[in-house]
């Protein structure tokens, strides 16, 4: 393959399930194939997290407790070259701390990165942001004024609105439809 002939990099980040419970996944990877070289991560696998504690606090907890950092670090070692950035739940503040951290992502789309409404540094990558009306745990109104992105909020929605397919052809239509810096 020449390089005029080279799809873009897609890396696509889980939830804090990982792999193992990523069954939807299929709904994205359908749309996205076709245009990029896509790359999954596990977060659980990037932050060195025990999935045998299984239960949502004990993974949360490991998270909070070192586990985003080590994502973050290993993210980096993997990862050299521009990016673009699909990144679900805990793995959109692992993908938010990376680009911060100097991950060369040229957009990153985050859903359901509920964590991100700790966060006060803006990284340069273009950034959407999606999540749920339900969702208790999304940033404030005034968080996204502060950090000057665009509040996405889609009505009659929850946390785990990217597992719909309805919303997983939306999301992956519009990051093909965005021109990127390779094609």
């Amino acid at each position: 393959m020449s390089c005029e002939d080279a799809k873009p990099r897609l890396i696509i980040l889980s939830d804090m399930w990982g792999r193992e419970q990523s069954w939807w996944m299929d709904y994205y990877l359908v749309h996205l194939r076709t245009v990029f070289e896509i790359i999954y991560y596990d977060c659980c696998e990037l932050g060195e997290i025990d999935i045998t504690a299984c239960s949502e606090n004990q993974l949360h907890h490991q998270f909070v407790n070192g586990g985003m950092q080590r994502a973050v670090s290993n993210l980096l070692q993997k990862e050299k070259g521009r990016v673009v950035v699909l990144a679900f739940s805990m793995g959109g503040v692992i993908a938010w701390k990376a680009c911060l951290a100097g991950l060369n992502a040229e957009s990153l789309f985050a859903v359901s990165a509920t964590r991100l409404r700790y966060e006060t540094e803006k990284p340069t990558a273009v950034i959407e942001l999606f999540y749920g009306e339900n969702d208790r745990y999304k940033p404030d109104n005034n968080w996204f004024l502060e950090l000057n992105i665009e509040r996405r909020v889609l009505a009659e929605m929850d946390h785990v609105l990217y597992q719909k397919t309805d919303f997983a052809t939306m999301l992956s239509e519009r990051i093909v439809s965005l021109p990127t810096k390779e094609r």
